[in-house]
């Protein structure tokens, strides 16, 4: 593998094209990217539209909705913070199940075992929404969203494996940049096709993209070898051993993960507070399920569009020269920006645009920056801590979140506003605290 090292010149899009021809891995990792994002926003605004959905029996079983009606409470009105709290749940109990699998077994077995689970029950799903199956929508929900944390949390531990430190700082951005594109190739699918086939066939495609995913992680995985070999790292052809639960100790154990954690922690309590407020607004505006997969669809391409133009044009610059601090900086002062104006105005049209902002930052600078770091740590810290943060930590944020959200929405959009300033200063104090242990890391060995 050869050392990322020149500056490049030219366009952008010259630049990423430059990285290419450099590092033959990094052409598998941009396709491995770009195909697992696609697959994923292929159903991100299905999974959007199940969750605006103002017909109770497309998103959960009947029982349930009978149960909850014998108890006096309306159903309706407590739709996310339902099913964040199952997901978070569900986390808990399938955290422990990949702390097993990564310990146990090598990473030729359970890379593809991850990645093949996902392909199956794709087909389940595919027979569940061809028959309208009462309560699909609750259960595509879970699994979307167990999907996206686990496969991209794998997914950033193996690029760490694939690649160093330096070759992170310089690649990373236009590896985000191939995920983007295939972002933005999702919705324009779904946009195209959901109103002709119907959601069930896009089940179909998104599973032929995760297969193409598998073919990239068999192809990587001799570069991963032999980068390990090259420095002579532990392999990860053989099982890491250890506990099951060794990812939730190493957060509780090291200063910079427990700052990590507190990143990601109130970077997700911001969003979802964001995230809450828009539903609530699409479930007034939009009654019919394909209509809002649309409109969710059209935020993922502007989402997409900026995160783009960042990653082609800032992301690898500002890490390169200037290593982690500015791009875990300049998206927590946009965000406070962005809630300061809501707070003042909190009109639809603002709050999809800093929705918009907000993702993309995060996408664009936040995540990648943070990725670098672990290809400085231990296997153990990328693949059960980095994937414990991704998922547990992840998901209790979203499950805390969504119910302040639904307290602070008694009192009216500004206030809830208002308090996603307090998180955004908490996010960046996180971001501080990282920062300062990072600097403690060991320097890596030249290439």
């Amino acid at each position: 593998m050869t050392a990322a090292t020149g500056t490049g010149t030219g366009t952008a899009a010259g630049g990423m094209l430059s990285a290419w021809r450099r590092s033959p891995p990094l052409i598998w990792a941009s396709l491995y990217f770009f195909c697992l994002l696609s697959g994923y926003y292929v159903l991100r605004p299905v999974r959007e539209a199940m969750a605006a959905s103002s017909d109770l029996q497309t998103v959960f079983p009947l029982p349930l909705i009978e149960w909850f009606a014998g108890h006096g409470i309306a159903l309706q009105d407590f739709v996310l913070q339902f099913l964040f709290t199952c997901v978070f749940f569900i986390m808990l109990v399938l955290q422990p199940l990949y702390g097993a699998l990564v310990s146990r077994y090598p990473r030729r077995v359970f890379l593809p075992v991850v990645y093949g689970f996902f392909i199956v029950t794709l087909l389940g799903f595919y027979v569940m929404f061809d028959t309208g199956v009462p309560g699909r929508g609750m259960a595509f929900f879970f699994w979307i969203t167990v999907f996206n944390l686990f496969a991209v949390a794998v997914f950033w531990s193996f690029m760490a494996d694939v690649f160093s430190n330096v070759e992170a700082r310089a690649y990373y951005g236009y590896l985000g940049a191939a995920g983007t594109i295939g972002a933005f190739l999702g919705p324009i699918i779904t946009s195209a096709l959901v109103q002709r086939v119907g959601i069930a066939n896009l089940m179909l495609v998104s599973a032929g993209f995760l297969l193409i995913c598998l073919g990239c992680i068999w192809r990587l995985r001799l570069w991963a070898v032999a980068r390990e070999q090259e420095r002579e790292l532990v392999s990860g052809e053989t099982p890491m051993g250890g506990s099951v639960f060794d990812g939730l100790k190493l957060i509780v154990r090291e200063p910079m993960l427990r700052w990590l954690a507190l990143m990601v922690l109130f970077g997700v309590g911001v969003g979802t507070m964001l995230y809450n407020e828009q539903a609530s607004i699409v479930r007034r505006l939009y009654t019919d399920p394909a209509a809002s997969t649309a409109f969710f669809s059209r935020v993922d391409l502007a989402v997409n569009a900026l995160t783009l133009i960042i990653q082609l044009g800032a992301t690898r610059w500002l890490l390169s020269r200037y290593g982690i601090a500015p791009a875990l900086l300049i998206p927590g002062v946009a965000i406070i920006i962005g809630f300061s104006i809501l707070a003042a105005s909190p009109l639809p049209l603002m709050v999809a645009m800093v929705q918009v902002m907000t993702r993309a930052s995060e996408f664009s600078l936040a995540k990648p920056a943070r990725e670098t770091i672990y290809t400085r740590v231990d296997r153990q810290w990328r693949y059960k801590a980095g994937a414990a943060i991704d998922t547990v930590v992840y998901r209790g944020a979203d499950l805390t979140f969504a119910w302040v959200h639904k307290g602070l929405s008694l009192f009216g959009s500004h206030i809830v506003f208002l308090g996603g300033l307090v998180v955004a200063g908490a996010m960046t104090v996180a971001a501080l605290g990282l920062l300062r242990e990072e600097k403690k890391l060991p320097g890596e060995r030249p290439e």
